[in-house]
């Protein structure tokens, strides 16, 4: 596990427990400086480069504990390893409070220094994975790439924008595909809450006797099977975001229980009488047109304001098809393996004329098929799926009378996976078929 790149500072005033830790740690093949006080270690500090620093608490020049604070403030992600005498572990315990990653109890043998540098390195290393991951995730979802140069969808960034610097509750309203998801973790990765976790809940995909624990938790004992204590998404979401996802299916009870933790910023375990206190922004999404659902009766009137603090309502692709092009070139780019792919004016003709009743979501499906049975690296229109290949603009109406077969089963199966977020069984259930002949429907039209 060693590594002779890692450089080692030893601060200690007892010189021979110095030569003696410096030639262990040189033996594990790490490289070590030492220093004999604080004021020297410091400097030396300044000067160099160092990966841990191991550092007595009883110094002379300067104490342990205003050394630690002023590695910190020259280097906070440096390891800081305190070593402490028997008698003040409660002084290592501050000093752990105050920024150092770990401590060593003298006195201490060869392995048990090992391990503990061993282990302050993992925990590094897993930080600075964790790091690069947000980063990232911050790049993934940083607004310029969210694709699209129309005014309708520039218009949604702008607001996008400016609602992510803010902790207001926003509602994503827009029909299936047109990247309502992406929309909300755009909002999260872009807000001061953006190195807390952001939780999703598909409201429809959770069985209905599971969704109040999954969303408020559970003590033991409070149904059947919960064997123990559990958090749900808001407790596991404090601190930072939860997305609701198809909003205006969620349970009648469940809504009301909803609207006291955006009122009181608390919540109930099932089972449980207790609160407990949550900091969590809420962003939900829909397809339904919620309003209608308030006016209907189907959805409280209440819950519908407290959600709507911000509204984004993001516009089909058929009312922005000047997308498309920038859609499609951003589809290639990420469906290219070997060589980049292009595109025929005669394609994307094709796809213009298309209505998209499955938004951005079907014309990334179309592109990846493209790009998949392609035995060149252009896509021309025979790539295409039939039913966006066969489409006659002139023909813009959905009934039954001006649709072929294939497309009105297409448009069905796709329907019931979105609403059931791509779980087959459900979708079968929905659509009353078996679940091998729905596997085999969708194979037979491409759906991923």
């Amino acid at each position: 596990m060693t590594d002779q790149n890692v450089s080692i500072l030893l601060i200690d005033d007892d010189e021979s427990l110095n030569r003696v830790i410096s030639y262990q740690l040189q033996d594990m093949g790490y490289h070590v400086e030492t220093a004999t006080d604080g004021k020297q270690g410091l400097e030396k500090f300044k000067k160099g480069t160092f990966d841990i620093v191991l550092t007595d608490l009883q110094l002379p020049g300067i104490h342990g504990m205003d050394l630690l604070s002023d590695i910190r403030r020259e280097d906070k992600y440096v390891i800081v390893i305190i070593i402490t005498a028997y008698g003040t572990v409660e002084n290592a315990v501050e000093a752990s409070r105050m920024g150092a990653d770990d401590y060593l109890t003298k006195p201490f043998g060869k392995e048990t220094l090992r391990f503990t540098i061993e282990k302050a390195l993992r925990l590094r290393n897993l930080q600075t994975e964790n790091v690069q991951l947000r980063g990232e995730l911050y790049q993934k979802y940083d607004f310029r790439n969210l694709v699209g140069k129309s005014s309708a969808f520039e218009d949604v960034l702008k607001l996008t924008g400016r609602v992510a610097e803010s902790d207001a509750t926003v509602l994503i309203q827009g029909e299936s595909g047109t990247g309502k998801e992406l929309i909300a973790r755009a909002i999260h990765y872009n807000s001061p809450r953006k190195n807390k976790p952001l939780i999703t809940a598909n409201c429809p995909s959770i069985p209905d006797n599971l969704i109040e624990s999954e969303l408020f938790g559970h003590v033991k004992g409070a149904f059947t099977g919960a064997l123990k204590d559990r958090s749900g998404k808001f407790e596991l979401a404090d601190g930072g975001t939860i997305f609701l996802d198809e909003i205006g299916d969620l349970r009648e009870d469940l809504q009301a229980k909803l609207l006291r933790v955006l009122q009181e910023k608390e919540i109930e375990r099932v089972g449980d009488s207790r609160q407990i206190k949550v900091d969590v922004r809420v962003v939900a999404a829909t397809n339904k047109l919620l309003f209608q659902l308030v006016q209907n009766g189907q959805f409280r009137e209440d819950l519908y304001y407290r959600l709507n603090v911000v509204n984004i309502t993001i516009p089909p692709l058929r009312d922005r098809k000047e997308d498309i092009p920038f859609l499609v070139d951003h589809f290639l780019h990420k469906y290219s393996k070997d060589e980049r792919f292009a595109i025929t004016d005669e394609a994307l003709r094709v796809l213009h004329e298309y209505d998209w009743r499955g938004n951005v979501r079907e014309l990334e499906n179309a592109i990846e098929r493209a790009s998949v049975i392609a035995t060149s690296p252009v896509i021309t229109p025979d790539l295409l799926p039939p039913m966006i290949r066969d489409f006659s603009p002139n023909n813009t109406s959905h009934s039954t009378e001006n649709r072929s077969l294939d497309q009105i089963e297409r448009q069905a199966i796709e329907n019931a996976l979105d609403k059931t977020a791509g779980n087959q069984t459900k979708a079968a259930r929905l659509l009353n078929i078996p679940r091998h002949v729905l596997i085999y429907r969708m194979k037979k039209y491409g759906i991923t």
